[in-house]
């Protein structure tokens, strides 16, 4: 299976069982302090730092952005998602979720910063996701879960702990099907081909989305100004783009 020929790709062990469990654990132990500290009013839900469990897209499951150890595992992982696929990559965001019993994600594309999206699973009972390699448009409204009348079955994925689908979620619908289990841990990292404009662009997007006052007053955005310049975006055009 290629790639660069089917648009996604399995790959078995990329992190190795024992630094997967490491991490299961410590998202269950992050979920429970999480929701320890909202009843007890010691975070909101509007704190970007901390996990949340009202995702839009699963509601029910604990989901976090960017977390430290799951920011590890993405650049972790780079080496042996370029040797695979024999692209040059480059990490663009992490979002990780813990799944409970009943939880459904239903068919969707991603959005374009998920040039390349990865779902790497941690832990817990198995819930294999379906990706359609199509690449058709079957989606009415995916928050309704509504799906065109014979849209492609898809093709089942099952993963083990460290293993690791990655596919192109821009162009190829995924999703999965009500999950029976108790507990299931996944992190989905994004990535985008080196020198790529678009992957510049998404990079400063997810930038403002978690730290918009860290860009403005410790990067040196002027350099990201310059790099975006050199094609013809202007300043205007990335703050368009940014909000």
């Amino acid at each position: 299976m290629s790639f660069k020929k089917n648009k996604y790709q399995v790959i078995r062990g990329a992190i190795s069982k024992e630094i997967a469990n490491v991490a299961y654990r410590y998202l269950q132990i992050s979920a429970e302090a999480d929701h320890w500290m909202l009843e007890n009013g010691l975070t909101h839900t509007a704190n970007k730092l901390a996990g949340v469990f009202n995702d839009p897209q699963v509601p029910g499951s604990y989901a976090k952005y960017a977390d430290r150890l799951m920011e590890t595992l993405l650049i972790k992982t780079i080496p042996i998602m370029q040797e695979k696929t024999g692209l040059k990559l480059v990490p663009t965001y992490s979002y990780t979720r813990l799944y409970r019993k009943g939880n459904v994600l239903n068919r969707h594309k991603d959005r374009p910063s998920c040039e390349i999206s990865t779902t790497l699973n941690l832990g817990g009972d198995n819930w294999p996701i379906f990706i359609d390699p199509t690449g058709s448009d079957n989606v009415i409204d995916e928050r309704k879960g509504m799906n065109k009348h014979g849209a492609p079955n898809g093709i089942k994925v099952d993963l083990k702990p460290g293993d690791m689908l990655i596919y192109s979620g821009c162009d190829l619908e995924h999703w999965r099907e009500p999950f029976q289990g108790r507990l299931c841990g996944q992190v989905f990292t994004t990535i985008m081909q080196m020198d790529s404009l678009q992957s510049l662009i998404c990079m400063i997007k997810d930038l403002y989305w978690v730290y918009p006052k860290l860009v403005g007053k410790t990067l040196n955005i002027n350099a990201i100004y310059y790099n975006l310049e050199v094609y013809g975006v202007t300043k205007s055009t990335i703050f368009t783009w940014i909000q």
